[in-house]
């Protein structure tokens, strides 16, 4: 008995609880235009594994054998010879093609048929991922961290449903329908915008809470585990019961309908939740039929609606930077409640809609007269509000070591990035087929060769050299000391902290956040892409007690030399400069400090001081550190200026 070389999938059926997650997926199943789901989550909560079980229970599709870009039984792309003869159809499963994070835009793409053109054959399409992914779904691991030159690919074939390949060339255009289904963890960061927009659905995962829940989550891993073909094959049955259930639901689709009155109550919710895409709306409908067909009905009821709402307006509402995606769903409810009641109220004086208007009018005065919580007897101050994010430009030399894909630092020799020019290279990292190809012919031809007969040398080889984009490690350090909390400075520290952390969110840097106070200095944040939580640890910066300022400096020092040199650091010192604590040695704490900051200017570290000191006598120390540090020195109301752009060069020294 032979021994499959890959197990089965860890089947869909037994996955325990996830209701929402498997809702989702089953609807892009039953509704392939629904434009896919994100799954958002916690590590180890089921999300690669619900999303790679999916295929399994996807009823087959028609295809013909051979075909590389899947193409629809008598429908056959321009370009593929395999559809365009008399080629049989077979049943197969439905395509599930995962897109790595690491992939060159050649293989996604697809690239120049190098093999038939070396035969002197016309230029020829090499199908790449988005080929095989059509008609089926295309899965990306931690979608939030995919390169931004791969993000700008998908946004343009999601959009138009075609992959245009222009290059080296060529000029091909094939279909590229897929689901999209991606999967992250928030602490790695956010997902840009545009693309977010792109998935139909998105769901929120976490663990279970229930004791019974997660033990009976782990009995059943282990099973999987100790032997996956006969835990497989036990739940063949209700596997194949959901197969047969997703099939009925997409012959039923195309009968469901959904009244105009819900039509008017999805955009309604979507104008309550202030959402700004028009494809919500369009969305929600296709989710809330899906909903119907997966239960049988030939009506969309207002709980289908209800129910779209929750996977289609989280991530696409309008929201404030670092504000959290999500519904509130008190909200909901309510806005529900009043759609249903509305019918009710029509032919009324309408006095019970004047009065409810008063009362909310008399409740939002009211609330805004409400005097802030301050927090003081906590010391824990709010932000200030600063206006316009600031920008902060890096001018930072980067060494040739692989680094993170960002918007802030340029980089003339990139690993990753657009094509600016080929070089001859015997030995490429990333070959320019359209270069070498035409070295080759030139050469063959000077040496007489016959014509088609093409003969590649080494000699013929060119590299391409790309110019990218590179994050940033933008170090916050801030002084959360007596000093500066007595006059409750730590409001507008707190704010100008924020909005550079908005740049920071846009450009894609890595954060770190450091705070000092009474006796030590704490790593509140180690380097991450989610600014997110960098928000929610500064908000929640207690402040008070003394300034050791020279321990921040030191675990600034360990920080950085900790990061392996994977992003271009940037130092942002938020103090008043008076240090009054010293090291373990008992040394002088200013002395310290400026010691410290000579190290982190011999390192070539860029920096930026922003001085927080007040009052009409000034001691000058942010100064004085700025100028040890080699920085620019900056007071927070020169911050707090509109359209400000901050320009931080390195000193290297080496």
């Amino acid at each position: 008995m032979s021994v499959p070389l890959f197990p089965p999938l860890f089947p869909f059926s037994a996955i325990v609880g996830q209701p929402q997650l498997k809702n989702a997926l089953l609807l892009c199943a039953v509704d392939t235009t629904l434009g896919g789901v994100l799954i958002r989550g916690d590590k180890g909560t089921a999300k690669s594994t619900a999303a790679r079980a999916l295929t399994a229970v996807l009823p087959p599709i028609e295809r013909v054998a051979g075909c590389a870009f899947n193409c629809l039984p008598g429908q056959p792309a321009e370009q593929c010879a395999v559809c365009q003869g008399d080629a049989k159809t077979v049943s197969a499963t439905v395509p599930f093609v995962t897109l790595p994070l690491g992939a060159t835009e050649d293989r996604v793409l697809g690239t120049l048929d190098l093999q038939r053109a070396l035969k002197g054959e016309k230029n020829a399409l090499q199908p790449g991922l988005l080929a095989a992914a059509h008609r089926g779904i295309l899965y990306i691991d931690e979608v939030n961290l995919l390169p931004d030159h791969l993000v700008d690919v998908l946004l343009d074939v999601a959009a138009m449903g075609v992959n245009s390949v222009q290059r080296e060339g060529l000029s091909v255009s094939h279909l590229a329908r897929f689901t999209l289904i991606g999967t992250m963890n928030l602490e790695e960061g956010d997902l840009r915008p545009q693309l977010l927009d792109r998935f139909g659905l998105m769901v929120e995962v976490v663990a279970p809470r229930d004791k019974t829940l997660r033990a009976e989550v782990v009995r059943r891993r282990l099973a999987y585990e100790a032997d996956p073909l006969a835990y497989a094959a036990q739940w063949n049955d209700e596997q194949d019961n959901l197969r047969a259930r997703i099939a009925a639901a997409q012959t039923l689709l195309p009968q469901v309908v959904l009244s105009d009155a819900l039509l008017d109550l999805i955009s309604h919710l979507c104008c309550e939740f202030e959402v700004a895409s028009l494809r919500a709306d369009i969305v929600m409908h296709k989710t809330a039929r899906a909903f119907a067909a997966l239960d049988g009905r030939l009506q969309v009821t207002p709980d289908d609606v209800r129910a779209a709402a929750e996977l289609v307006l989280p991530h696409r509402r309008r929201r404030k930077p670092f504000e959290q995606p999500g519904l509130d769903q008190d909200k909901l409810d309510d806005l529900m409640q009043e759609a249903m009641q509305a019918p009710q109220q029509q032919g009324g004086n309408g006095q019970d809609q004047s009065d409810s208007s008063s009362d909310s009018d008399a409740e939002s005065e009211n609330q805004s007269e409400k005097p802030s919580d301050s927090g003081d007897s906590q010391q824990v101050f709010a932000a200030a509000a600063v206006g316009n994010a600031r920008q902060l430009k890096v001018d930072a030399p980067v060494n040739n070591v692989a680094t993170l894909a960002g918007r802030r630092s340029d980089s003339a020799d990139a690993t990753r990035g657009r094509m600016i020019r080929a070089v001859p290279d015997s030995n490429p990292a990333s070959l320019a087929v359209g270069a070498t190809l035409r070295s080759a012919v030139l050469r063959s031809a000077a040496e007489g060769a016959q014509e088609g007969a093409v003969q590649l040398q080494a000699s013929d080889l060119h590299g391409k050299v790309k110019a990218g984009k590179n994050a940033n490690l933008i170090l916050f350090v801030v002084d959360a000391s007596g000093s500066m909390a007595a006059q409750r400075r730590m409001e507008t520290v707190k704010g100008a902290v924020l909005a550079l952390l908005t740049d920071v969110y846009q450009r894609r840097d890595q954060v770190a956040v450091i705070g000092f106070r009474g006796d030590k200095a704490s790593l509140l944040l180690a380097p991450t892409r989610s600014v997110d939580l960098a928000e929610q640890g500064l908000r929640e910066l207690p402040t008070g007690g003394r300034t050791p300022l020279p321990h921040a400096l030191q675990l600034a020092l360990q920080t950085l030399d900790q990061s392996n040199g994977t992003a271009p650091p940037l130092l942002v010192l938020l103090s008043d400069g008076k240090g009054n604590v010293a090291l373990e040695n008992g040394g002088d704490p200013w002395r310290e400090t400026l010691a410290l900051a000579e190290q982190l200017a011999a390192r070539g570290t860029p920096a930026l001081v922003l001085d927080t000191e007040t009052g009409y006598v000034r001691l000058g120390r942010a100064g004085q550190l700025a100028q040890a540090l080699g920085a620019e020195c900056m007071t927070l109301e020169e911050l707090t200026a509109d359209n400000l752009a901050l320009t931080i060069r390195a000193r290297m020294t080496h």
